[in-house]
């Protein structure tokens, strides 16, 4: 099994993001020092008040940081962007990284993104079904010419080849049922989301590997991106975090993922209850037990750890993330 660190790039305004960097870099040297195998970042656009730096140029900044760690997005909301840019960039990210690039994509959500990139939110399925295919034949291709529905190559070729031979892997996010068979007819590996309750992820793993292997398709791995904190106490850890991973989730709730009936519901059920089979949460002992369920009843084996939400000091984040090393050493 296999560790990620899943990097918390959103603090509150009022929050200084220059004194921000130099403890996001600690986090990933501290990750990369405990033997975590990757590094992943979120993607969003417009979310003032909260501040975000944008995650390839931040990726790019902490290449060497990461030094060894796959690296990758989890994940680039693609029907926003032109397949073009994001294979250029992708192949440039293979290149920065000596080939240890992951292309994580998914469908987005948040209308006022749509909105701004002057893309219909109602043609975000077919975006995304015509890009991942052209950017691969980008990746492969030495001439791409391509007249699709939304997107038109004339003869063009990458500024800058992948170094990874056939591209760099493409994980794709999904949801739904329909979006976990389209995952596996297209995609490298399925990014479980870190919403996903066990229930539904488990229902939802044997639609995944039954479209897999109808599609003649083997998954590169089975990765899963989980809330998680690991604390001295049992007992105490999830009162430790509680309010930042609450102020994360009711963020997200505003943005319009979740069905929430008041600032302490989510998907219309009391937060607490939320957390149960969603998040991982506890001291050493516990986390394992529980890591090794998801082992046992998922089949996952790259569990991508969001460790730090707005709020949540620095020397917890680091002790979490050294107490997962030895989780997984």
């Amino acid at each position: 099994m296999k560790v990620g660190l899943f990097i918390n790039t959103q603090f509150p305004e009022g929050d200084s993001l220059r004194d921000r960097l130099p403890l996001m870099q600690e986090q990933v040297r501290t990750a990369r020092d405990a033997g975590f195998a990757s590094l992943w970042f979120p993607d969003h656009y417009l979310i003032g008040p909260i501040q975000m730096p944008q995650p390839m140029l931040l990726a790019t900044w902490l290449l060497r940081e990461a030094e060894g760690m796959v690296i990758g997005p989890n994940i680039r909301i693609l029907p926003l962007l032109a397949p073009a840019l994001v294979a250029e960039e992708a192949a440039t990210l293979d290149l920065l990284s000596g080939g240890k690039y992951v292309l994580g994509v998914g469908l987005g959500y948040r209308k006022e993104e749509f909105t701004a990139f002057n893309v219909p939110i109602s043609e975000r399925a077919s975006r995304f079904a015509e890009s991942i295919p052209l950017i691969r034949r980008l990746f492969t291709e030495k001439s791409v010419s391509h007249q699709g529905k939304h997107y038109t190559l004339d003869n063009v070729s990458l500024s800058c080849p992948p170094v990874t031979p056939g591209g760099p892997p493409i994980y794709v996010a999904a949801m739904v049922d329909a979006a976990v068979k389209r995952a596996a007819r297209i995609g490298d590996a399925w990014l479980i989301v870190n919403s996903a309750d066990i229930a539904t992820i488990k229902a939802q793993m044997a639609v995944y590997r039954a479209a897999c292997t109808e599609a003649g398709r083997t998954p590169l791995e089975y990765p899963i991106a989980r809330e998680c904190y690991v604390g001295t106490s049992h007992a105490t850890a999830y009162e430790e975090c509680r309010q930042a991973l609450h102020y994360k989730y009711a963020a997200y709730a505003s943005w319009g993922l979740t069905k929430q009936s008041s600032d302490l519901e989510m998907f219309g059920m009391p937060f607490e209850e939320f957390v149960k089979d969603r998040f991982i949460i506890g001291d050493k002992v516990s986390v394992k037990e529980e890591v090794a369920r998801y082992r046992e009843e998922l089949g996952v084996d790259h569990f991508i750890m969001r460790v730090q939400w707005p709020g949540l000091e620095q020397d917890k984040v680091l002790a979490s993330i050294r107490r997962l090393g030895d989780i997984f050493a």
